[in-house]
């Protein structure tokens, strides 16, 4: 089974101790010197070069000891220049990591707005129009009950209001629940996913959903439920698109009693459905966006699947406790 990650590891390059280069020219040095000294090296090459005098060998060392001295001069310049680059590397990739956090921070507020923005819109719309279209449907039932006897024209328009208002007052009640899980706002994380368990097990009357929760899901904030609330709800959704499964098993595990200053909250989505290959994961399931929602609150994401063995999906979040 091949599988998807969203973490990403990287090991540090390996670090050379800095005397090892020194230590070990000096033993060159030492070594050549000692050899020089017993196989008198100086005496043997004059002797051999004593009938090239035209050449001036001995004039050679001077020249020699200049270009080392200029070789060391301009190793040092590449030296300082290669630290003046890893510094201006280093502050580099510091910016770059302060804008990446500052890009993650305004992504998250963008995030928190447009779910103020949804949950306002809901809130219009069940407020307002919900009421006005309850009084125009009473306004319709009225003029039904006093037609009497008199001619088929005002039963017939009263009838298509009525009509037209309960098509209206369906979409609006779909749009509301797409904008902004209203069990989420009353009754909590947990029944809101019952909630919405309950209208897939409408849509898919032959797949089985089964939800198992474990610890405490409550107090969490507003942040994470809804990201908890959508990852499930993208979920099901690419089951209901695409998978043809038969079950669907979803597990939360939430905070347990203890001492510890810092718990892992968990998610996982299990279905037996066809599987997917792994150039799809990101296009055709929307894994981008469920990765960015969790990567926001700092947690992890992975997506197990192969063809015709269904998909796993498992989030996990950390959570301080206050």
């Amino acid at each position: 089974m091949s599988s998807v990650s969203v973490e990403s590891h990287s090991s540090p390059l390996p670090h050379e101790p800095s005397w090892r280069d020194p230590v070990l020219l000096v033993a060159i040095t030492l070594v050549t010197t000692l050899l020089s000294a017993h196989f008198e090296l100086n005496e043997s090459l004059f002797a051999l070069t004593r009938h090239m005098e035209y050449l001036q060998l001995d004039e050679w060392p001077a020249g020699m000891i200049v270009l080392l001295v200029g070789l060391i001069w301009l190793s040092f310049k590449r030296q300082r220049y290669a630290v003046r680059e890893l510094q201006a590397r280093r502050k580099a990739e510091a910016t770059l990591a302060r804008v990446l956090i500052e890009n993650r921070q305004l992504a998250q507020e963008n995030l928190r707005i447009q779910e103020l923005e949804r949950k306002h819109l809901a809130r219009e719309l069940h407020d307002e129009l919900g009421q006005y279209l309850n009084a125009i449907k009473l306004d319709a039932v009225s003029i039904l009950d006093s037609a009497g006897m008199a001619p088929a024209l005002p039963r017939d328009a009263a009838g298509a209001i009525i009509c037209a208002v309960d098509h209206i007052h369906r979409a609006v009640t779909h749009m509301i629940g797409r904008l902004r899980p209203v069990a989420l706002d009353e009754f909590g994380l947990i029944a809101a996913i019952e909630h919405c368990l309950d209208h897939w097990r409408g849509r898919l009357p032959s797949t089985r959903f089964f939800l198992a929760v474990t610890g405490d899901w409550e107090r969490l904030g507003e942040t994470l439920n809804l990201t908890v609330y959508r990852l499930i709800q993208e979920s099901l959704t690419n089951v209901y698109k695409h998978a043809c499964a038969s079950s669907v098993s979803i597990e939360l595990a939430g905070l347990t009693p203890g001492p510890q200053s810092t718990q892992e909250l968990r998610l996982t989505v299990i279905d037996d459905g066809c599987g997917m290959p792994a150039d799809d994961r990101t296009s055709r399931f929307g894994l981008k966006g469920m990765r960015e929602r969790v990567a926001m609150l700092g947690g992890s994401l992975s997506l197990n699947s192969a063809p015709g063995r269904g998909v796993r999906l498992a989030a996990s979040f950390p959570v301080p406790r206050p």
